[in-house]
């Protein structure tokens, strides 16, 4: 398949970041790897240092890496929180904003984040989708260079640290009606506005509301202050996705099985358990630091116009 022909081509009105745009003349004669990513997705969090280290390590051997932002939720298409991500991760390499899926269509692409290898005459070598397999990207990389050394060292620390795959038994869940699932507070989910309750006992894999939220296709909206959404996991690592619809900062509190966190707590969270939400973005909030096994994660929001998104673990 050839990458800068008609079925799979960056459009020449998308706006680029990190760089003036880039077409065919420009890359021919140049190994590309195109990497499509969502800010807020927890799988291209944790494989970014993969592609940094490349695009740095690689750079002066002729490598370009261009990263294709293409949003899963609509608040992800703002461009302000788009340089703000990509100055959080580090990212100087060349992006493309991708809001209307136009560079998506044209790969025939389906998942976040997916990384497509191409050679110096522009074609797709092989591609990946999901973590994992960084050896064998980064062999592939050096074998369309044409060179070979030992790979590149990798940083990944904080968000970007792997998963613990081996206690992981929780899924990422969504919280907006279109495809939640696990959703426990009595008298199940009405979409549009109402007050809800949490259950006597959640039980594992399952979360509930409490307060006055507006559950909508993507996302539950809180209506008024102190509501709370809580769940029962288990895992390493809990992140929530959430947005800012006040326009205010929104302090919320987190409590692990009825307490604070304390040395559980994740980046965004401290060890007593309070966190400002600010920006849309994906927030940690737990990562465990002694034995995993399950636990009930509680978000309390102090102030309305809280929008949560899909939880995730690692």
């Amino acid at each position: 398949m050839t990458a800068w022909g008609s079925t799979a081509r960056f459009e020449p009105d998308v706006e680029w970041l990190n760089s003036a745009p880039l077409g065919p003349e420009e890359l021919r004669g140049h190994v590309v790897l195109v990497n499509f990513w969502t800010l807020t997705c927890i799988n291209w969090l944790r494989q970014v240092p993969y592609v940094r280290a490349w695009s740095e390590g690689y750079r002066d051997d002729g490598l370009i890496v261009i990263g294709v932002h293409t949003p899963e939720f609509a608040f992800e298409q703002d461009v302000a929180g788009i340089r703000q991500a990509a100055k959080e991760r580090r990212i100087d390499y060349p992006i493309v904003v991708d809001s209307e899926y136009a560079v998506w269509q044209a790969f025939d692409n389906h998942y976040w984040p997916a990384l497509y290898f191409i050679d110096e005459s522009g074609e797709i070598r092989d591609s990946h989708f999901g973590e994992g397999r960084y050896d064998r990207s980064e062999q592939l990389i050096q074998e369309l260079l044409g060179i070979d050394r030992p790979p590149v060292p990798v940083a990944a620390v904080g968000v970007e640290a792997a998963a613990d795959w081996t206690q992981l038994r929780t899924a990422e869940t969504y919280v907006g009606d279109g495809r939640s699932a696990g959703f426990a507070s009595p008298g199940g989910v009405s979409f549009g506005r109402r007050v809800y309750e949490l259950p006597d006992r959640l039980h594992l894999n399952n979360w509930a509301l409490a307060g006055d939220w507006a559950i909508e296709s993507e996302r539950a909206v809180l209506g008024t202050a102190g509501g709370r959404i809580a769940f029962r996991f288990q895992a390493r690592d809990a992140h929530l996705v959430l947005a800012n619809g006040a326009g205010t900062p929104i302090p919320f509190r987190v409590l692990v099985d009825g307490q604070p966190p304390g040395e559980s707590h994740g980046v965004d969270v401290s060890a007593d358990g309070n966190g400002v939400l600010e920006d849309g973005r994906l927030y940690q909030l737990v990562r465990v630091r002694d034995e995993v096994r399950e636990r009930t994660l509680e978000v309390t929001f102090l102030e309305p116009g809280a929008e949560a998104y899909v939880f995730t673990f690692g």
